[in-house]
Protein backbone atom coordinates (compact mmCIF):
# COMPACT_ATOMS: atom_id res chain seq x y z
CA UNK A 1 0.00 0.00 0.00
CA UNK A 2 1.27 3.50 -0.85
CA UNK A 3 1.47 5.91 1.55
CA UNK A 4 2.40 9.27 1.49
CA UNK A 5 3.97 9.27 5.25
CA UNK A 6 7.71 8.52 4.31
CA UNK A 7 8.70 5.20 6.43
CA UNK A 8 11.77 4.55 8.81
CA UNK A 9 12.38 1.60 7.36
CA UNK A 10 11.43 -1.57 9.91
CA UNK A 11 10.35 -4.09 7.91
CA UNK A 12 11.32 -3.48 4.76
CA UNK A 13 11.10 -6.34 2.06
CA UNK A 14 11.16 -4.68 -1.27
CA UNK A 15 13.57 -2.46 -3.29
CA UNK A 16 11.83 0.10 -5.65
CA UNK A 17 13.59 3.09 -6.52
CA UNK A 18 11.53 6.72 -7.28
CA UNK A 19 13.21 8.68 -9.38
CA UNK A 20 12.59 12.08 -10.94
CA UNK A 21 15.94 12.53 -13.35
CA UNK A 22 17.11 14.43 -16.17
CA UNK A 23 16.42 11.61 -18.64
CA UNK A 24 15.03 13.42 -21.62
CA UNK A 25 15.54 16.84 -20.18
CA UNK A 26 18.21 18.82 -21.95
CA UNK A 27 16.93 22.17 -23.21
CA UNK A 28 13.62 24.37 -22.81
CA UNK A 29 12.13 26.44 -25.73
CA UNK A 30 11.95 30.01 -24.11
CA UNK A 31 9.12 30.88 -26.80
CA UNK A 32 6.98 27.78 -25.19
CA UNK A 33 6.68 28.52 -21.71
CA UNK A 34 4.19 31.81 -21.90
CA UNK A 35 1.59 30.48 -19.33
CA UNK A 36 1.57 32.07 -15.88
CA UNK A 37 2.08 30.76 -12.54
CA UNK A 38 -0.87 29.78 -11.11
CA UNK A 39 -1.26 31.87 -7.64
CA UNK A 40 -4.33 30.86 -5.82
CA UNK A 41 -3.21 31.34 -2.11
CA UNK A 42 -3.19 34.42 0.01
CA UNK A 43 -4.26 37.82 -0.77
CA UNK A 44 -0.66 38.54 0.13
CA UNK A 45 1.06 36.60 -1.80
CA UNK A 46 -0.94 37.84 -5.00
CA UNK A 47 -0.05 41.28 -4.12
CA UNK A 48 3.46 40.36 -3.82
CA UNK A 49 3.27 38.63 -7.28
CA UNK A 50 1.28 41.43 -8.51
CA UNK A 51 4.19 43.54 -8.00
CA UNK A 52 7.01 40.91 -9.02
CA UNK A 53 5.60 40.76 -12.26
CA UNK A 54 5.90 44.62 -12.44
CA UNK A 55 9.72 44.51 -11.88
CA UNK A 56 10.29 41.74 -14.57
CA UNK A 57 8.16 44.08 -17.04
CA UNK A 58 10.12 46.89 -16.34
CA UNK A 59 13.37 47.30 -13.96
CA UNK A 60 14.49 46.00 -10.86
CA UNK A 61 15.51 49.11 -8.53
CA UNK A 62 19.09 49.59 -7.44
CA UNK A 63 20.20 47.74 -4.49
CA UNK A 64 20.23 49.45 -1.07
CA UNK A 65 22.46 47.39 1.11
CA UNK A 66 26.10 45.99 0.86
CA UNK A 67 26.59 43.31 -1.85
CA UNK A 68 28.27 40.36 -0.64
CA UNK A 69 31.54 40.49 -3.24
CA UNK A 70 34.85 39.95 -2.64
CA UNK A 71 37.64 41.69 -2.84
CA UNK A 72 39.42 42.15 -6.14
CA UNK A 73 41.90 39.24 -6.70
CA UNK A 74 45.20 40.39 -7.34
CA UNK A 75 45.50 38.00 -10.02
CA UNK A 76 43.37 36.87 -13.47
CA UNK A 77 41.21 34.74 -11.99
CA UNK A 78 37.93 35.65 -11.00
CA UNK A 79 35.89 36.05 -7.87
CA UNK A 80 32.42 34.28 -7.73
CA UNK A 81 29.65 35.32 -5.34
CA UNK A 82 26.10 34.25 -4.83
CA UNK A 83 22.92 35.57 -4.36
CA UNK A 84 21.08 33.18 -1.85
CA UNK A 85 17.01 32.85 -0.68
CA UNK A 86 14.60 30.41 0.66
CA UNK A 87 10.86 29.99 0.60
CA UNK A 88 9.20 27.24 2.21
CA UNK A 89 5.44 25.97 3.86
CA UNK A 90 4.44 23.70 5.88
CA UNK A 91 1.83 20.78 4.63
CA UNK A 92 -0.97 22.08 6.52
CA UNK A 93 -1.04 25.98 6.19
CA UNK A 94 -1.74 28.03 3.34
CA UNK A 95 1.26 29.46 1.69
CA UNK A 96 2.33 33.46 2.29
CA UNK A 97 4.96 34.60 -0.29
CA UNK A 98 5.65 37.15 2.32
CA UNK A 99 5.99 34.86 5.22
CA UNK A 100 7.91 32.54 3.75
CA UNK A 101 10.77 33.32 2.33
CA UNK A 102 14.60 34.01 3.69
CA UNK A 103 17.01 36.13 2.43
CA UNK A 104 20.48 35.30 2.99
CA UNK A 105 22.60 37.84 4.46
CA UNK A 106 26.39 36.65 4.65
CA UNK A 107 26.98 39.55 6.91
CA UNK A 108 24.48 38.57 9.83
CA UNK A 109 26.22 36.73 12.99
CA UNK A 110 25.07 33.36 13.83
CA UNK A 111 25.78 33.12 17.66
CA UNK A 112 23.71 30.37 19.02
CA UNK A 113 23.98 26.48 17.90
CA UNK A 114 20.26 26.13 18.53
CA UNK A 115 17.65 28.10 17.27
CA UNK A 116 14.48 28.26 19.50
CA UNK A 117 11.49 26.49 18.61
CA UNK A 118 9.91 29.97 18.26
CA UNK A 119 12.41 31.09 16.23
CA UNK A 120 12.93 28.76 13.75
CA UNK A 121 11.43 28.91 9.84
CA UNK A 122 7.28 27.66 9.56
CA UNK A 123 9.03 25.24 7.25
CA UNK A 124 6.95 22.15 8.84
CA UNK A 125 9.59 19.05 9.24
CA UNK A 126 11.83 20.49 6.24
CA UNK A 127 14.66 22.55 7.44
CA UNK A 128 17.02 24.62 5.83
CA UNK A 129 20.40 26.74 6.09
CA UNK A 130 22.98 28.90 4.72
CA UNK A 131 26.16 29.97 6.54
CA UNK A 132 29.73 31.71 4.81
CA UNK A 133 32.42 29.24 5.97
CA UNK A 134 33.73 31.56 8.50
CA UNK A 135 35.65 34.30 7.08
CA UNK A 136 36.14 33.31 3.77
CA UNK A 137 33.88 34.08 0.91
CA UNK A 138 32.67 30.19 0.46
CA UNK A 139 28.97 29.63 1.34
CA UNK A 140 27.45 26.40 3.09
CA UNK A 141 24.16 25.89 2.39
CA UNK A 142 21.67 22.67 2.51
CA UNK A 143 17.95 20.88 2.89
CA UNK A 144 17.22 18.60 5.39
CA UNK A 145 13.41 16.64 5.72
CA UNK A 146 12.40 15.64 8.92
CA UNK A 147 11.15 11.66 8.30
CA UNK A 148 7.65 11.38 8.67
CA UNK A 149 7.51 8.13 10.30
CA UNK A 150 8.42 9.20 13.60
CA UNK A 151 5.73 10.90 14.36
CA UNK A 152 3.87 6.86 14.96
CA UNK A 153 6.53 6.94 18.15
CA UNK A 154 5.51 9.89 19.78
CA UNK A 155 8.92 11.79 17.87
CA UNK A 156 8.63 15.41 16.55
CA UNK A 157 10.24 14.84 13.33
CA UNK A 158 11.13 18.98 12.98
CA UNK A 159 13.25 18.57 16.11
CA UNK A 160 16.20 16.63 13.99
CA UNK A 161 15.66 18.28 10.81
CA UNK A 162 16.13 21.62 12.16
CA UNK A 163 18.48 20.84 15.00
CA UNK A 164 20.87 18.95 12.62
CA UNK A 165 20.40 22.36 10.05
CA UNK A 166 21.27 24.79 12.92
CA UNK A 167 24.35 22.75 13.85
CA UNK A 168 26.00 22.70 10.32
CA UNK A 169 25.10 26.39 9.97
CA UNK A 170 27.09 26.82 13.36
CA UNK A 171 29.83 25.01 12.49
CA UNK A 172 29.70 26.47 9.00
CA UNK A 173 30.23 29.80 10.54
CA UNK A 174 33.12 28.90 13.39
CA UNK A 175 34.89 27.19 10.47
CA UNK A 176 38.85 28.60 10.97
CA UNK A 177 41.32 27.27 8.64
CA UNK A 178 43.99 28.17 11.19
CA UNK A 179 42.66 25.38 13.78
CA UNK A 180 41.24 22.92 11.94
CA UNK A 181 43.28 20.19 10.29
CA UNK A 182 41.17 18.94 8.07
CA UNK A 183 38.69 21.87 6.01
CA UNK A 184 35.46 21.17 5.83
CA UNK A 185 33.62 19.54 2.25
CA UNK A 186 30.31 18.78 1.86
CA UNK A 187 30.70 15.41 3.69
CA UNK A 188 32.58 15.99 6.94
CA UNK A 189 29.93 19.54 7.28
CA UNK A 190 27.20 16.75 7.32
CA UNK A 191 29.24 14.43 9.57
CA UNK A 192 29.33 17.52 12.28
CA UNK A 193 26.18 18.71 11.97
CA UNK A 194 25.15 15.04 12.78
CA UNK A 195 26.94 14.56 15.41
CA UNK A 196 26.09 17.23 17.10
CA UNK A 197 22.65 16.24 17.07
CA UNK A 198 23.13 12.91 18.31
CA UNK A 199 25.22 14.75 21.26
CA UNK A 200 21.98 16.80 21.53
CA UNK A 201 19.55 15.14 24.57
CA UNK A 202 16.46 17.38 23.88
CA UNK A 203 16.47 15.12 20.51
CA UNK A 204 16.43 11.83 21.84
CA UNK A 205 15.18 10.31 18.42
CA UNK A 206 14.34 11.23 14.76
CA UNK A 207 15.64 11.35 11.60
CA UNK A 208 16.22 12.96 8.20
CA UNK A 209 17.42 13.46 5.11
CA UNK A 210 20.83 15.47 4.01
CA UNK A 211 21.56 17.76 1.27
CA UNK A 212 24.50 19.63 1.54
CA UNK A 213 26.44 22.14 -0.63
CA UNK A 214 29.47 24.41 -0.53
CA UNK A 215 29.75 26.96 -3.44
CA UNK A 216 33.30 28.20 -3.25
CA UNK A 217 34.72 31.66 -4.22
CA UNK A 218 36.79 29.97 -7.15
CA UNK A 219 33.46 28.88 -8.89
CA UNK A 220 34.06 25.13 -7.85
CA UNK A 221 30.51 23.69 -6.26
CA UNK A 222 30.24 20.28 -4.20
CA UNK A 223 27.29 18.32 -3.34
CA UNK A 224 26.60 15.96 -0.76
CA UNK A 225 22.99 14.31 -1.19
CA UNK A 226 21.59 11.45 1.19
CA UNK A 227 18.50 10.59 0.49
CA UNK A 228 15.16 12.12 -1.83
CA UNK A 229 16.06 15.82 -1.77
CA UNK A 230 17.57 16.79 -4.30
CA UNK A 231 18.96 19.30 -6.18
CA UNK A 232 19.25 20.85 -10.05
CA UNK A 233 22.03 22.77 -11.53
CA UNK A 234 20.38 25.07 -14.46
CA UNK A 235 22.50 26.93 -17.27
CA UNK A 236 20.72 29.49 -19.25
CA UNK A 237 17.91 27.56 -20.71
CA UNK A 238 19.13 23.96 -20.57
CA UNK A 239 19.50 21.49 -17.06
CA UNK A 240 23.16 21.44 -16.74
CA UNK A 241 23.17 18.75 -13.63
CA UNK A 242 20.74 17.07 -11.52
CA UNK A 243 20.56 14.67 -8.41
CA UNK A 244 19.32 11.04 -8.29
CA UNK A 245 17.63 10.30 -5.06
CA UNK A 246 18.90 7.77 -2.57
CA UNK A 247 16.04 4.86 -1.52
CA UNK A 248 15.87 1.69 0.01
CA UNK A 249 12.39 1.11 -1.04
CA UNK A 250 9.49 2.84 -1.99
CA UNK A 251 8.83 6.50 -0.14
CA UNK A 252 11.75 5.01 2.22
CA UNK A 253 14.64 7.57 1.44
CA UNK A 254 18.15 7.16 2.97
CA UNK A 255 18.00 8.86 6.08
CA UNK A 256 20.14 9.83 9.21
CA UNK A 257 18.79 8.44 12.46
CA UNK A 258 19.13 9.00 15.99
CA UNK A 259 17.34 5.10 17.32
CA UNK A 260 16.47 5.18 20.97
CA UNK A 261 17.56 1.68 22.12
CA UNK A 262 14.26 0.91 23.50
CA UNK A 263 13.88 0.90 19.40
CA UNK A 264 16.71 -1.44 18.91
CA UNK A 265 15.65 -3.60 20.90
CA UNK A 266 11.75 -4.04 19.84
CA UNK A 267 13.35 -4.05 16.23
CA UNK A 268 15.84 -6.84 17.22
CA UNK A 269 13.09 -9.08 19.33
CA UNK A 270 10.37 -8.83 16.53
CA UNK A 271 12.40 -8.69 13.34
CA UNK A 272 12.78 -6.11 10.90
CA UNK A 273 15.74 -3.47 9.33
CA UNK A 274 16.51 -0.10 11.11
CA UNK A 275 17.30 2.54 8.79
CA UNK A 276 20.70 3.83 9.83
CA UNK A 277 22.71 5.63 7.35
CA UNK A 278 25.41 7.75 8.09
CA UNK A 279 26.89 10.70 6.16
CA UNK A 280 29.62 8.44 4.35
CA UNK A 281 26.22 6.82 2.16
CA UNK A 282 26.05 10.20 0.83
CA UNK A 283 26.98 10.55 -3.03
CA UNK A 284 29.38 13.47 -3.53
CA UNK A 285 29.24 15.28 -6.45
CA UNK A 286 32.09 18.37 -8.17
CA UNK A 287 30.50 20.64 -10.24
CA UNK A 288 31.69 24.02 -12.31
CA UNK A 289 29.82 26.87 -11.59
CA UNK A 290 29.19 29.72 -14.36
CA UNK A 291 28.25 33.74 -14.37
CA UNK A 292 24.00 33.38 -14.28
CA UNK A 293 23.73 29.72 -13.21
CA UNK A 294 20.93 29.14 -11.31
CA UNK A 295 21.25 26.06 -8.29
CA UNK A 296 17.92 24.50 -6.71
CA UNK A 297 18.06 22.70 -3.55
CA UNK A 298 14.79 21.21 -2.35
CA UNK A 299 12.87 19.07 -0.33
CA UNK A 300 10.94 15.98 -1.86
CA UNK A 301 7.92 18.12 -1.28
CA UNK A 302 8.76 20.07 -4.31
CA UNK A 303 10.21 17.13 -6.09
CA UNK A 304 7.12 14.43 -5.37
CA UNK A 305 5.09 17.50 -7.41
CA UNK A 306 7.61 18.72 -10.05
CA UNK A 307 10.26 17.10 -12.05
CA UNK A 308 13.66 18.80 -13.11
CA UNK A 309 11.52 20.09 -15.90
CA UNK A 310 9.04 21.64 -14.31
CA UNK A 311 11.35 23.53 -12.81
CA UNK A 312 13.19 24.86 -15.95
CA UNK A 313 10.14 26.25 -17.22
CA UNK A 314 9.80 27.91 -14.38
CA UNK A 315 13.19 29.91 -13.74
CA UNK A 316 13.52 30.19 -17.54
CA UNK A 317 10.02 31.58 -17.63
CA UNK A 318 11.14 34.15 -14.53
CA UNK A 319 14.60 34.71 -15.68
CA UNK A 320 13.36 35.88 -18.79
CA UNK A 321 10.80 38.10 -17.20
CA UNK A 322 12.82 39.45 -15.04
CA UNK A 323 15.46 40.30 -18.01
CA UNK A 324 18.05 38.48 -15.68
CA UNK A 325 18.25 35.66 -18.79
CA UNK A 326 17.99 37.57 -22.14
CA UNK A 327 16.83 35.93 -25.84
CA UNK A 328 18.53 37.15 -28.67
CA UNK A 329 19.26 36.14 -32.57
CA UNK A 330 21.98 33.74 -31.23
CA UNK A 331 20.49 32.34 -28.15
CA UNK A 332 19.67 32.59 -24.62
CA UNK A 333 22.62 35.18 -22.84
CA UNK A 334 23.23 36.22 -19.40
CA UNK A 335 22.11 39.79 -18.75
CA UNK A 336 24.80 42.85 -17.96
CA UNK A 337 21.93 43.74 -14.93
CA UNK A 338 22.45 40.48 -13.12
CA UNK A 339 24.45 42.27 -10.69
CA UNK A 340 22.10 44.53 -9.65
CA UNK A 341 19.13 42.00 -9.68
CA UNK A 342 20.44 39.83 -7.02
CA UNK A 343 20.91 42.90 -4.84
CA UNK A 344 17.63 44.73 -5.55
CA UNK A 345 15.82 46.01 -2.98
CA UNK A 346 14.06 49.09 -2.12
CA UNK A 347 13.92 49.32 1.85
CA UNK A 348 10.39 47.79 2.06
CA UNK A 349 8.86 44.21 3.50
CA UNK A 350 5.62 42.30 2.85
CA UNK A 351 3.21 42.76 -0.43
CA UNK A 352 4.71 46.11 -1.14
CA UNK A 353 8.38 45.57 -1.44
CA UNK A 354 10.36 44.65 -4.26
CA UNK A 355 11.77 41.21 -3.98
CA UNK A 356 15.73 40.37 -5.08
CA UNK A 357 16.01 37.79 -8.41
CA UNK A 358 16.76 34.87 -5.68
CA UNK A 359 14.09 35.78 -3.91
CA UNK A 360 11.45 36.24 -7.07
CA UNK A 361 12.85 32.34 -7.71
CA UNK A 362 12.10 31.15 -5.13
CA UNK A 363 8.84 32.18 -4.55
CA UNK A 364 7.83 31.26 -7.91
CA UNK A 365 8.95 27.66 -7.51
CA UNK A 366 7.61 26.82 -4.16
CA UNK A 367 4.41 28.32 -5.27
CA UNK A 368 4.12 25.96 -8.47
CA UNK A 369 5.27 23.36 -5.93
CA UNK A 370 2.34 24.15 -3.73
CA UNK A 371 -0.25 24.56 -6.13
CA UNK A 372 0.66 21.41 -7.86
CA UNK A 373 0.40 19.30 -4.72
CA UNK A 374 -3.12 20.05 -4.38
CA UNK A 375 -4.10 19.72 -7.50
CA UNK A 376 -5.91 16.60 -7.74
CA UNK A 377 -5.74 16.69 -11.99
CA UNK A 378 -2.08 17.24 -11.74
CA UNK A 379 -0.22 13.91 -11.69
CA UNK A 380 3.29 15.02 -10.55
CA UNK A 381 6.39 12.48 -10.21
CA UNK A 382 5.04 10.57 -6.94
CA UNK A 383 1.37 9.91 -8.46
CA UNK A 384 3.31 8.45 -11.57
CA UNK A 385 5.61 6.68 -9.37
CA UNK A 386 2.29 4.96 -7.55
CA UNK A 387 0.86 4.18 -10.39
CA UNK A 388 3.75 2.54 -11.60
CA UNK A 389 4.33 -0.24 -8.64
CA UNK A 390 0.79 0.18 -6.94
CA UNK A 391 -1.70 0.61 -9.91
CA UNK A 392 -4.72 -0.62 -7.51
CA UNK A 393 -4.08 2.45 -5.50
CA UNK A 394 -5.52 4.75 -8.28
CA UNK A 395 -3.44 7.63 -6.99
CA UNK A 396 -4.11 11.10 -8.64
CA UNK A 397 -2.98 14.11 -8.39
CA UNK A 398 0.00 16.00 -6.52
CA UNK A 399 1.44 14.79 -2.97
CA UNK A 400 0.54 17.30 0.14
CA UNK A 401 3.82 17.73 2.27
CA UNK A 402 6.05 20.34 3.59
CA UNK A 403 7.78 21.89 0.67
CA UNK A 404 11.27 23.85 1.17
CA UNK A 405 13.22 25.36 -1.41
CA UNK A 406 16.69 26.91 -1.69
CA UNK A 407 17.89 28.83 -4.81
CA UNK A 408 21.23 30.06 -5.30
CA UNK A 409 22.11 32.81 -8.68
CA UNK A 410 25.88 32.72 -9.64
CA UNK A 411 27.22 35.87 -10.38
CA UNK A 412 30.91 36.10 -11.43
CA UNK A 413 32.66 39.54 -10.11
CA UNK A 414 34.19 40.53 -13.62
CA UNK A 415 31.26 39.99 -15.79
Amino acid sequence: MASSARGLGLGVTTLKTVTYGCAGCTRLDISSTSRLLRISFSTSSRNTYRNLSKVASSTFVQHRSRAFHSSPSSSSTSNFTYGIAASFNAKDTRYNADKHVFSFNPYNHIIRKRKDKKTRPSSGQDAFFVSRMGESQDVAFGVADGVGGWVDSGVDPADFAHGFCDYMAHAAYTYKPASDTTPYNARSLMQKGFEDICRDPSVPAGGSTALVAIAKENGSLEVANLGDSGFVQLRLNAIHNCSEPQTHAFNTPYQLSVIPEKVLAQAAAFGGTQLHDMPKDANVSFHALRHGDVLVLASDGCWDNLSASDILRIVSRLMVGARAWEQTDNGIKISPRLHSLIEADDGKSGAEGIQSLQNYLAIGITSEAKSASMNRKRDGPFAREVQRYYPIEHWRGGKVDDICVVVAVVVEDSK
